[in-house]
């Protein structure tokens, strides 16, 4: 009986050694994932409190910031405006009005040409010999005049009418290349060629009054 006892006994401690060390390991464990939660946390802290902070504004304050920038943008404003309040003096100067041109036209002959002259323009002709720049001459073969209602048309001139001028240059034309060629003779012949020319302004039409004219039908 005795030995059936410590027996027991025995069995007895050995399951209450097996129960208390299973429920004392959990709580290791536990203690184990606590402290590694609470040095994860603690590394979460850190590295958050390493990140710069920023100071958040709140509406009322941003509210606040725009007023005074719109006041400052309304205040650069006034200062650039002139002052309206006193109005510049205003001078009217009346310029004499110069009468208008009459509109007018003319053709004439030079050299076996026709050209058509305006008094203010200028034309090419051909080369007039004796006249030097800035001399004044007088063309007589004016074979027409016209003007906005009336037409003095020449039989073959318009009589005592005149085209008055300045030479303002004595020039040559463009260049005009002159090829000659023969076949099965070796010749070519290349020559360039520059016609001389005079430029000359007209400055007014004089004489055509007397002479009958033609009224346009309006």
């Amino acid at each position: 009986m005795a030995a059936s006892a410590t027996l027991s006994l025995c069995s007895l401690f050995a399951t209450h050694c097996k129960i208390s060390q299973n429920l004392q390991t959990p709580s290791s464990n536990v203690s184990f994932l606590s402290l590694s939660s609470s040095s994860s946390s603690s590394h979460k802290l850190s590295s958050s409190s390493s990140r710069p902070t920023f100071p958040l504004l709140t509406k009322s304050a941003e509210a606040e910031s725009a007023v005074v920038v719109e006041a400052e943008f309304q205040a650069s404003e006034s200062e650039a405006k002139p002052d309206d309040t006193e109005p510049a003096a205003l001078q009217v100067v009346e310029t004499p009005s110069s009468p208008k041109r009459e509109q007018l036209f003319g053709v004439v002959m030079i050299g076996g040409r026709q050209y058509i002259v305006i008094p203010g323009r200028y034309i090419y002709t051909q080369r007039l010999k004796g006249a030097n720049v800035n001399d004044k001459i007088v063309l007589n073969k004016v074979l027409l005049v016209g003007t906005k209602t009336t037409t003095y048309i020449g039989k073959p001139v318009v009589t005592n009418a005149a085209v008055h001028a300045v030479v303002e240059e004595q020039g040559l034309n463009d260049k005009v290349v002159v090829f000659k060629y023969k076949k099965k003779k070796n010749y070519r012949r290349n020559i360039g060629h520059r016609q001389p020319n005079t430029r000359i302004r007209i400055t007014g039409i004089t004489g055509y009054q007397d002479y009958p004219a033609v009224t346009l039908e309006s």
